[in-house]
């Protein structure tokens, strides 16, 4: 019996940030590394952006819609952000923890915490920094995405946002995507790692005892 046989527990890998700070690039960089990671597609209320495209980037619904599903209790997590709401899909989630395979969440603070309420073993969760305010303010000009409006409104709620830093397992500047990208799979490497979440080991460690 080999060791990459031993049965284990997906985890939820949570990345949060203010609009701008880099969480969304990270989460790609990952998933294009790492086939074996699967993305947490969030249900949204917001109108879609020019290149979104439905069941990759969101799947979008309207307000009616949503709250159908949030009184048939089907988010892990829901958030009003912007105006707009937001929640987890909680089945296709559920499915793939068991299955072993690791899920990227995209997510902010609310919905962070509400995924430690339900599920806090499963949960890793880090929260991604600017270099500066400065940094991030040029970061959301320069993907010209928004108007000027919103971009100020999004920087209106960065103090909010990082207030909720200490609440995270780690901390990443994102000085550079490529060293926080590398950081970020070093974190995942070690949580795959944790005892309690690979759920064959007893049985591993038995065999081995008994000299197989």
């Amino acid at each position: 019996m080999a060791f990459d046989d031993i049965a284990r527990r997906g985890l939820m890998l949570v990345l949060s940030s203010p609009s701008g700070a880099g969480k969304t690039t990270i989460s790609r960089e990952l998933l294009a590394r790492d086939p074996t990671l699967w993305m947490s597609i969030s249900v949204t209320t917001r109108p879609r952006r020019p290149g979104e495209v439905e069941g990759r980037d969101y799947h979008f619904v309207t307000p009616q819609k949503f709250n159908l599903m949030l009184n048939k209790q089907e988010f892990l997590e829901h958030a009003k952000v912007f105006d707009h709401y937001y929640g987890t899909p909680r089945q296709p989630v559920d499915e793939a923890l068991t299955e072993g395979r690791d899920v990227v969440f995209d997510i902010d603070w609310q919905g962070t915490q509400q995924l430690k309420q339900s599920a806090r073993e499963d949960v890793v969760s880090v929260f991604i920094l600017p270099p500066s305010t400065v940094e991030l303010e040029r970061r959301l000009q320069s993907r010209a995405r928004d108007p000027k409006d919103v971009v100020a409104k999004r920087m209106s709620k960065v103090v909010d946002e990082i207030s909720h830093w200490a609440e995270y397992d780690y901390i990443i500047v994102n000085r550079e995507v490529e060293e926080s990208v590398a950081n970020v799979q070093a974190i995942l490497a070690a949580e795959r790692l944790r005892k309690e979440r690979q759920v064959g080991l007893t049985d591993f460690v038995t065999r081995l005892r008994e000299g197989q």
